[in-house]
């Protein structure tokens, strides 16, 4: 016996202390200034169809069909050696089995999913007829999933259905030293397609006991291709371009690089990867345990719990007779990934009303885009529509100290344990969670968790974080968040409803 899986279909569809000129002049020809009683409100996620998920415009025929072959690849189930779910791999350790599982919001590509969401929904049969209705955490189910009877695995105490797709990350190994890797929250034991796997779970509510876990969502990768495709001379230029303002502002910046090129990383949370078919690949095996040509060895070797041989995701050489030919039966899962990935549109910004052109404006002035460039181009690309694009991430892909609130003691490339690359802003109007680790649900708490005012450096370094030196005492943020603080409730509300249309 055996928990079945629902059908899942997604529908397509500052105060400084001398005050900058561009601030004191807008505080000055503001007459409104505290006169409004009206608090600010997070609008909340924009309702409509999902302004993201398609593929970029101007893309080949061919690289267009690619991405739809990938997009289907991307959505695709896992068990454990295909007998269950078509897709084979998953374990012996795991986090999801589906990479549009936990990149679900607002489409397949995205963040988190939440029974919150006015977009995601999933599609099941009740009483014969089918039925829409919100989607929850699917790391819940996965506890019982295709288990046998009493077989059923312990759900962390850090994942709740109504709550973010969490990878948890642990600061410090058994013997004290730092850690900082992924670990996941279920094994194959106990499953019906893994006779014989005894492989314990990590017992997680005594790490946490510990203050030694930390926790990651997953990032957007809408719009990753053009990311790839920006040269690493544009985004040292774009961040040398703001020097002097960012000086003024207490903002450094510094960018993760390859240990092996030292060209730019980019993707991530800390900037750790260098590109789509790495990111990808790493993911594939740290999240659910598929091996393939870039990573071809099970993290956990567990002789009894290893069903398939290695690699599991490899290029194929001839396609079954019941395929069609077409570059994506060829070619590997990951290379499909990151295809889907690099040809995935932007979302579009709906920006128009007078209060979000006038929270676009006091975004540049407060200081966000001293960090979050609204834009950059890319360079020369072997793919069509691809080539010197102007694109508005609202990102400089730099890293910056964001302080002990948000520190998380892990230290990926050159990034230390306060430091975390500016995330991009586009698609922020329909994401759900906010900051690296899920912890905002509402963006007036995400941008007041940019500064370090009120937070205890010491005390949080004691409690989470192996190394006093990997934590930086004050955010690059502080000064900009004041500036914020600073503005009027209407001021406010205006760049809230700006940072909704993006």
């Amino acid at each position: 016996m055996m928990n079945r899986p629902r059908l899942n279909f997604r529908l397509r569809n500052l105060i400084l202390p001398v005050c900058l000129v561009p601030l004191c002049a807008l505080i000055a020809s503001t007459q409104t200034r505290q006169t409004s009683s009206d608090l600010p409100v997070d609008p909340g996620p924009r309702t409509g169809p999902a302004n993201s998920g398609g593929p970029l415009k101007g893309l080949s025929d061919s690289d267009e069909k690619l991405f739809w072959a990938s997009w289907e690849k991307f959505k695709r189930l896992y068990s454990v050696s295909g007998t269950i779910e078509t897709g084979a791999g998953l374990g012996p350790s795991f986090n999801g089995n589906s990479c549009a599982q936990c990149h679900a919001q607002p489409a397949a590509g995205g963040s988190s999913p939440s029974p919150h969401s006015p977009q995601v929904r999933q599609i099941v049969m009740r009483n014969q007829h089918p039925v829409l209705e919100p989607e929850y955490n699917p790391q819940v189910a996965l506890a019982s999933l295709d288990r046998i009877i009493g077989k059923s695995q312990v759900v962390p105490p850090f994942i709740s259905p109504d709550g973010p797709v969490l990878v948890p990350h642990l600061v410090r190994t058994p013997d004290g030293q730092p850690d900082g890797s992924t670990h996941q929250i279920y094994t194959i034991a106990g499953r019906v397609d893994a006779p014989g796997c005894e492989l314990p779970q990590t017992n997680f509510a005594e790490e946490m006991a510990k203050h030694n876990v930390v926790f990651r969502i997953p990032s957007p990768t809408f719009g990753a291709g053009l990311i790839e495709g920006i040269s690493d001379s544009e985004l040292i230029s774009n961040l040398d371009s703001t020097k002097a303002q960012r000086e003024a502002f207490g903002i450094k910046g510094r960018f993760n690089r390859s240990s092996n090129d030292n060209t730019i990383s980019r993707f991530g949370w800390k900037a750790q990867n260098k590109s789509l078919l790495i990111f990808s690949a790493e993911s594939y095996n740290v999240e659910m345990g598929v091996t393939s040509e870039a990573f071809p060895n099970k993290r956990d070797q567990s002789p009894a719990c290893v069903f398939n041989s290695l690699p599991e995701d490899r290029t194929r050489v001839e396609l079954p007779i019941t395929e069609k030919y077409q570059p994506s039966g060829f070619a590997s899962d990951v290379v499909n990934f990151a295809a889907f990935m690099r040809f995935s549109a932007p979302p579009a910004p709906v920006t128009h009303t007078n209060s979000e052109l006038n929270g676009q404006k006091l975004f540049s002035t407060v200081g966000c885009s001293l960090c979050h460039s609204q834009a950059l181009q890319t360079g020369r690309s072997t793919f069509r529509g691809m080539s010197q694009v102007s694109i508005q991430p609202y990102s400089d892909f730099a890293l910056h100290q964001m302080g002990p609130g948000l520190a998380d003691g892990v230290t990926q490339g050159l990034a230390n344990g306060s430091e975390f690359r500016t995330a991009p802003l586009w698609g922020l109007g329909q994401r759900m969670f906010f900051l690296h680790d899920g912890r905002a649900t509402d963006l007036l708490t995400a941008i007041k968790a940019h500064s370090s005012k009120g937070t205890s450096c010491q005390g949080r370094q004691a409690a989470s974080h192996p190394s006093a030196s990997s934590t930086a005492c004050t955010s690059e943020a502080d000064l900009v968040i004041e500036n914020f603080d600073s503005l009027t409730n209407t001021q406010k509300q205006d760049m809230l409803n700006f940072l909704r249309s993006l």
